[in-house]
């Protein structure tokens, strides 16, 4: 799934302003670092990928994490010869599929997921294959045809069997889409690999949507990276704020990198599995902060929260453990959870604002104005009830 950019902010510049702001690092640094770090990419998985690494000698085990997303495309990616996913698609209805254990995981940890009936479902495929959106030949399908495949649509029809890692879609027609969990997934292998190969200080971005700092920056022993996240509604990619991280990863989902616009109406690319057609809510950008000891993965997480919307979405990340979050509504309204009142900056003062959720929650129970805010509010949580 394509989301919406952020970036490291890298450049010598940059980095020089964000240690302004931190001041020297209070810890005595004994890393043995590079100057200029290695720098490593791969085009794949639909993505650019680049692993970039401060410890010396570590070129190896950068060339090494690099080949996992090359195996995991060639493994999940549908409508490629050999890729296991379209196996078990093809197989629907048929016959269990033995799997690579890691796929196996894969599609367990997606259908852990879907477990949380939250308006997440990893057997979407069928209904993503009709919208297409984001490739060229993307349309709004017709209803009856939406129709036709909203019953193939339900988690329950995936079977495990752990002892001979096979997964058997039980219902014919249905079809596994792990677009929005294979990237973050892989994301995790990457950083795992690279920390066992002894990387102390590093980043891993995955088409800038998912970004895994590993250690603290080249700056300091305690000084954290500084992240970027793009402003949601500018397609030039200017930034709205900033993170500071430190062996956290940072995902991000909203809509306006990818949609399909139909008589001046633009579709999201995240769709609702209960009803057929992309959510409509008051989001329009969702970054998650992630601690690095927590394996949860942060594209599914970040999927999932998007389409309850910001009320319920803040609610939820309120009860989680090591997650942050910051909502970015349609209405330029910014809302952090407190987590991250030390870590979050936000820089374009004149476009954005900081919302009080409070305020925010006590119009999703009232819902007194007619604005866009409410009538979406109207609308979303009749999807969800449906």
């Amino acid at each position: 799934m394509k989301k919406i950019i952020i970036w490291v902010l890298a450049t010598l510049s940059l980095i020089s302003l964000s240690a302004c702001a931190n001041g020297k690092s209070s810890q005595k640094d004994n890393r043995n670092l590079l100057t200029s770090p290695i720098n490593k990419d791969v085009t794949t998985m639909g993505t650019y990928i680049k692993v970039t690494v401060y410890d010396k000698g570590k070129e190896a085990a950068v060339e090494k994490a690099l080949k996992l997303p090359v195996e995991y495309n060639n493994l999940t990616t549908v409508n490629q010869s050999g890729s296991q996913i379209d196996e078990i698609n093809q197989n629907a209805g048929i016959k269990p599929i033995k799997v690579n254990s890691n796929v196996y995981e894969l599609v367990k940890a997606g259908y852990n997921y879907s477990a949380k009936d939250l308006g997440y479902d990893i057997t979407i495929g069928s209904l993503t294959s009709l919208w297409n959106i984001g490739m060229d030949n993307a349309r709004k399908p017709a209803q009856s045809e939406i129709d036709q495949v909203l019953p193939l649509i339900n988690y329950h029809d995936i079977k495990f069997d752990d002892k001979n890692e096979t997964i058997y879609l039980t219902q014919k027609g249905a079809r596994l889409d792990l677009g929005s969990i294979v990237k973050g997934f892989v994301a995790m292998k990457m950083v795992d690999s690279l920390k066992k190969d002894g990387v102390t200080t590093g980043i891993v971005n995955l088409g800038s949507s998912s970004i895994y700092v590993i250690g603290h920056s080249p700056r300091g022993a305690d000084s954290p990276w500084t992240i970027g996240i793009k402003n949601p509604n500018d397609p030039t990619g200017t930034q709205m704020g900033i993170i500071k991280a430190s062996n956290e990863h940072v995902n991000t989902s909203g809509i306006y990198e990818r949609y399909l616009e139909v008589d001046g109406h633009k579709y999201s690319h995240i769709l609702n599995p209960k009803t057929g057609y992309p959510f409509e809510n008051d989001i329009a950008s969702i970054t998650l902060l992630i601690s690095g000891k927590d394996k949860t993965n942060g594209d599914g997480l970040s999927t999932m929260i998007y389409a309850m919307g910001t009320k319920k979405g803040y609610e939820y990340v309120e009860k989680l453990k090591n997650v942050e979050a910051v909502f970015v509504d349609k209405d330029n309204k910014v809302y952090i959870t407190p987590g991250l009142k030390d870590k979050f900056q936000l820089s374009d003062k004149k476009t954005f604002e900081v919302g009080n959720i409070t305020n925010l929650k006590q119009l999703f129970k009232s819902c007194y104005t007619q604005g866009f805010l409410c009538k979406t509010i109207k609308t979303f949580d009749s999807e969800l009830k449906a």
